[in-house]
């Protein structure tokens, strides 16, 4: 592994949201000066998510998807099959950035990759994430812990945006939600996740690598693998 490390891991299949989400805090709570930076890639089951300032207000008509009270910043949001979800582990304090440039760096990553594909997007004052018009093509979502990171974004690739109307979208009423595949990208996910994952380790002066084992998390929880990325 070498200095300046982005490790790499890609969780196979769909995973439920929860034991994603404790492992994140296990790896935050129990990572010291010398842990590695990871990146992790998941694509999850229906589930919508909703953060610390989050109102139930928001959440419309769930019907049959969860609703899970989460420890990020923001409000509700959805995740499901067909949208690439990446939590970036960072340690601000050694990469030696703060919490707004380190959106800026996560949203820069997403209009970069979006750029491949020659679609136009934007990030908007007041509303993290990134923006195709007045549609949004990506949210954030972050919780930082003793001056790391975890949770992340939620990029949406080629999906079912039914379920966005039956919630406001980060707050927002009548927030217009779009994805690569309408607006001329790709319909495979892997095709992002690699160009998304360049763009990320540039934007943090990263090196991305594969993580060569699984972590350990516990009983219950997820077990990722590697996934290949371009150097």
């Amino acid at each position: 592994m070498t200095a300046g490390a982005l490790l790499v891991r890609r969780f196979p299949g769909l995973q439920p949201y929860e034991p994603v989400w404790r492992a994140m805090q296990a790896f935050t709570d129990t990572r010291d000066a010398q842990t590695p930076d990871e990146l992790w890639v998941v694509e999850h089951e229906p589930v919508f998510t909703l953060g610390q300032a989050g109102k139930w207000e928001h959440v419309l008509l769930p019907g049959d998807i969860p609703v899970v009270p989460v420890d990020r910043g923001g409000q509700v949001t959805y995740h499901g099959p067909g949208q690439i979800v990446a939590y970036p582990l960072i340690d601000l304090r050694r990469a030696g950035i703060g919490v707004r440039e380190f959106v800026t760096c996560i949203e820069q990553a997403i209009i970069d990759t979006l750029a491949e594909w020659n679609i136009v997007a934007a990030r908007k004052n007041g509303a993290p994430g990134v923006y195709v018009a007045d549609a949004k093509v990506a949210a954030l979502g972050l919780r930082v812990r003793r001056g790391c990171t975890f949770h992340g974004l939620a990029f949406n690739v080629n999906m079912d945006l039914e379920p966005f109307h039956r919630i406001n979208p980060c707050g927002f009423q009548g927030l217009q939600v779009t994805q690569m595949l309408d607006l001329g990208g790709p319909s495979r996910l892997a095709d992002v996740e690699i160009e998304l994952i360049s763009q990320l380790a540039h934007q943090l002066g990263l090196k991305a690598e594969p993580a060569a084992a699984p972590l350990t998390f516990g009983a219950g929880a997820a077990d990722p693998s590697p996934i290949s990325v371009q150097a």
